[in-house]
């Protein structure tokens, strides 16, 4: 019964050992997900103090200003806290140093005269004067407390009386006393020396100063150190150093608070300035900052509040003017638009019976109708500019193939392009490119771009590039004619602009054409750019975003051409000619890259004779 019981003691223990052991494996494994948990939180955390640290620094000047402030001041104090420290210790040390030697020479002839008159020749009478001697030595001094080591010189032979061989206070030994001044002392004459070094007292070990010499007792020579104990000079020096720290950092605190302080009343108008001038920028045109007192900040706000005051005005009245001139133009379209239709009734009457006339009057109908069509263009780019001003225009955007629309803008420019003596050339890599776009308006602004590239193109070949990326597609109209300098391909899109007002054209002419089609790239949130130089023709492009309210990264054609420098092989490229002597496009014709002829060489008939094989 008793073996049963001891077995089941035993299995108990076991089974609790498992128990335990299962629980403290738990325990650690909670606790180290636990603390792998915290150092995933840990990083992020401390990266985001860091960042916002950074932005505080970038952004704001009261904070730069208070931290280079302190940092300043630490590193300030830090040097002259570290000076003046050294220099107290140096001098505490020195007087410490001057007053240990002072008493050792005295201690010491006094040891040594006592030691020269004794008249002792048995042990026990040599023990107690030596030991009565040395006991007299120790104790404190007038500022410090005094200890004492007593060595036979080594080496030396013993005389038949010595009968002491060392003697030190509260169980030191020579082993105290650093090597350098024992061989000093041993080598020396009655010189004196000392050296730094510390000694146990008590649990601690106390900073000292040990000054050796030697003496001379019934022919035997000894050597005798005396300990200065330095403790109350370190808690004095350790207080005055505790001190300086306490007061440095109290004075910095005072610093940061003074130099923030005086940074707000300093920053805290500019601050103000730049909040009142970004509202001012965003059309606040009402905000003035707020003016106190009369110093320099106070006159930097009122010359601001001026300022903003005329700036106020200047743009009110320019709203004003402009809107009026919009209103006026807007009304004069509208009016002009009744007498206009019955003027254009009465020049087609004529025109249609210009025949029976006499040769001037057949010539005046022709001219009459003309310059009626031309009116008409005006007054429709006038009512479609008054429209943009006027914020009503709608984008009408469908999914639509930009080929197809290309390819008619093409064939309804050929005639022109015949006129001209021009042939159109249409190059991409692709062959369908979907696009949401108001195809009324692109295809507006790319017969605008195309007849002017034809017109202003002198009869040499017009190139039409297309190609896309993954976000927008890019149409680009190059012609080699007369070009432009890069201050009027700044200003071409201006109204009523022209490189040479007093240039005949026999196209369009009213100088509104690429502001419309400016303003309908806008509607598209696309970018439409200009390119020219003297001699060497202009490129137009046009970028579009492929999806409605999309963004353009970057146009998929470069702006400056590279004589249709196309990425891919050039047998992956279809090329559209327009025949100058057909005047009919051939959109399914293409061309390889050896039968193209070149911009500048006459490259018209080639690129025919190729479209035509």
């Amino acid at each position: 019964m008793q073996g049963s019981g001891r077995t089941l003691n035993v299995q108990r223990l076991l089974l609790l050992g498992r128990i335990w052991t299962r629980r403290a494996l738990i325990l650690a494994l909670r606790v180290s997900r636990l603390v792998v948990t915290a150092l995933r939180h840990l990083r992020p955390g401390l990266r985001y103090m860091w960042k916002s640290l950074l932005r505080r620094w970038r952004r704001s000047l009261e904070f730069r200003t208070v931290m280079m402030t302190i940092l300043l001041s630490v590193i300030s104090f830090a040097v002259v806290g570290a000076y003046l420290s050294n220099q107290i210790a140096n001098n505490l040390f020195q007087e410490r140093l001057t007053q240990a030697e002072s008493e050792s020479r005295y201690y010491v002839k006094q040891v040594q005269d006592t030691f020269d008159g004794a008249q002792v020749n048995d042990q026990s009478s040599v023990i107690t004067l030596v030991y009565d001697t040395l006991n007299a030595v120790e104790g404190n001094g007038s500022v410090i407390q005094r200890r004492y080591v007593f060595e036979a010189l080594p080496e030396q032979t013993k005389p038949r009386n010595r009968w002491v061989e060392s003697r030190a206070s509260d169980q030191l030994t020579v082993r105290v006393i650093p090597p350098e001044l024992r061989k000093a002392v041993q080598e020396s004459g009655k010189e004196q020396y000392w050296a730094s070094t510390e000694f146990p007292v008590g649990n601690q070990d106390h900073p000292g100063i040990a000054v050796g010499n030697k003496v001379t007792f019934n022919g035997t020579v000894y050597e005798l150190y005396l300990l200065y104990d330095l403790e109350n000079a370190q808690q004095t020096l350790d207080q005055i150093q505790n001190v300086l720290w306490a007061g440095g950092a109290a004075l910095i605190i005072m610093i940061g608070g003074i130099a923030w302080y005086v940074t707000r009343n300093v920053v805290s108008p500019v601050s103000h300035a730049a909040v009142v001038s970004e509202k001012l920028a965003a059309g606040q045109l009402q905000e003035r900052m707020v003016v106190k007192g009369e110093d320099e900040v106070a006159r930097l706000g009122a010359s601001f509040n001026h300022m903003a005051a005329s700036l106020q005005e200047q743009i009110t009245q320019l709203a004003t003017l402009s809107q009026m001139q919009q209103r006026f133009v807007s009304d004069v379209s509208h009016e002009l638009r009744t007498p206009l239709t019955t003027v254009r009734m009465a020049a087609e009457v004529l025109f249609d019976a210009r025949e029976n006339f006499d040769p001037v009057n057949r010539r005046s109908a022709e001219l009459l109708y003309n310059q009626v069509e031309r009116f008409q263009s005006l007054l429709s780019d006038l009512l479609e500019i008054s429209r943009f001003d006027a914020g009503a225009a709608v984008l009408e955007a469908e999914p639509q193939d930009i080929f197809q629309l290309i390819g008619q803008v093409i064939e309804g420019a050929a005639p022109v392009a015949a006129e001209y003596g021009s042939e159109v050339r249409l190059t991409s890599r692709n062959k369908s490119i979907i696009v949401e776009m108001d195809s009324r308006r692109i295809d507006r602004i790319l017969r605008n771009l195309l007849l002017n590239a034809v017109e202003h193109g002198e009869g040499k070949p017009v190139h039409v590039t297309v190609a896309a990326n993954h976000d927008a597609v890019a149409v680009s109209v190059r012609d080699h004619g007369i070009g432009m300098t890069p201050a009027e391909a700044a200003r071409v899109f201006d109204r009523f602009w022209r490189a040479d007002p007093a240039r005949a054209r026999t196209t369009g002419g009213s100088g509104l054409g690429l502001s419309i089609a400016a303003e309908d790239t806008k509607l598209h949130n696309g970018w439409l750019q200009a390119w020219g130089q003297k001699g060497a023709g202009s490129n137009f492009r046009l970028t579009l975003p492929l999806r409605k309210g999309g963004t353009i990264v970057k146009s998929p054609l470069h702006l400056e051409p590279h004589d249709l420098g196309l990425p891919g092989t050039a047998a992956d490229r279809q090329v559209l000619l327009v025949d100058t002597q057909e005047a009919l496009p051939r959109a399914t014709d293409v061309v390889p890259p050896d039968q193209q002829g070149t911009a500048d060489d006459g490259g018209a008939q080639e690129a025919g004779e190729a479209g035509r094989a």
